[in-house]
């Protein structure tokens, strides 16, 4: 007796090939009892789809790409574990429920190392303005989606992360704490989540009439910037009884800077931070944070990249983050 083929699947189902397809697939919707029975005959018939002919059916090639021009500094974190990570794992595992492979191109400042890979399909991480891998895979007329919207590029179909939000969350909380003197520690980078963060804290502060510092910053340099930056900042400014950092990196160089100076947190300073990572939960005291529910997010991507695939272009919003408060800023007593 030959190879089952997918005729014969089809056929001890009950459904029609294409069905049966499309339960493998993952590209259009198949009821969760049908798929399940298809999959379980699958296994009894030992009956494999066929990633090659699938491809060579379709043109394609069964791998979407996960991409990030953000550096390392502030992608990753401790054992190069953070942002970009937990987005890549769950990505992963959504992209593998559906027959895929995901490959993460790690961050590079520009499209030059990424060669000819070819991809179905790519998921762009906090893109800037005018970002190099945008134009790279635009250029090789791959389908491209963003997690966090593009700066000047409303065509490109994204998940809005609500980075504005996010920042009116925690220096809201902040206040709450009782600080008056909040400085920011802001990327210099022109992604979303930085510009936002920006015309959150402008606009926090000058409603409440205070004149606070804002330091925008090279996230090339991450924490040691953030270090050295947050040392000269309390110095000039005693009076700075918060902090609000954009980035994790800045958080855990502001700490540093805190205790070398020894002010106490939260006594004499609060920080506070928008990624809540293995930074923020690592670090002494722990970090006040936001979880952005990232494996959510990573799913919508991918969700999003195949029907851009398939030729439908939308957008979505993600869920508002979650405040996780900790030691960095919680209220004395």
């Amino acid at each position: 007796m030959g190879k089952p083929t997918i005729s014969d699947l089809a056929k001890a189902a009950g459904v029609s090939v294409t069905t049966v397809s499309h339960a493998f697939s993952g590209r259009r919707h198949v009821d969760p009892e049908t798929r399940k029975r298809i999959q379980t005959l699958a296994d009894q018939i030992g009956y494999h789809p066929s990633s090659m002919a699938r491809a060579l059916r379709s043109g394609r090639t069964g791998t979407i790409a996960l991409a990030s021009s953000m550096p390392f500094a502030v992608a990753a974190g401790p054992s190069r574990l953070g942002f970009l990570m937990e987005i890549a794992a769950s990505a992963a595992m959504s992209a593998l429920t559906r027959d895929l492979a995901l490959c993460l191109i790690p961050p590079h400042p520009s499209a030059q190392s990424y060669g000819s890979a070819g991809f179905d399909g790519v998921i762009l991480v906090e893109p800037m303005r005018d970002d190099p891998l945008v134009a790279h895979f635009e250029q090789r007329k791959t389908p491209i989606v963003s997690i966090g919207t593009v700066p000047g590029r409303p065509d490109i179909p994204a998940v809005d992360i609500r980075s504005r939000e996010t920042a009116q969350l925690l220096l809201t909380h902040l206040a709450e704490q009782g600080c008056r003197q909040i400085a920011a520690l802001i990327g210099a980078s022109s992604r979303t989540s930085q510009i936002e963060s920006e015309a959150a804290y402008d606009e926090f502060v000058a409603s409440r009439q205070w004149l606070s510092p804002m330091l925008r910053m090279n996230e090339d340099e991450g924490e040691e910037i953030a270090y050295r930056e947050t040392l000269r900042l309390l110095h000039a400014n005693p009076a700075i009884d918060g902090i609000f950092a954009a980035i994790d990196a800045f958080a855990s160089g502001a700490v540093r800077a805190a205790r070398e100076l020894g002010r106490t947190m939260p006594g004499q300073l609060r920080i506070v931070t928008r990624y809540d990572g293995l930074r923020a939960k690592l670090s002494q005291p722990p970090l006040t944070a936001v979880d952005l529910y990232l494996p959510t997010i990573a799913e919508e991507a991918v969700h999003l990249l195949l029907d851009r695939i398939d030729g439908t272009s939308r957008m979505v919003t993600a869920e508002l983050p979650k405040l996780i408060v900790r030691q960095s800023s919680e209220a004395s007593g």
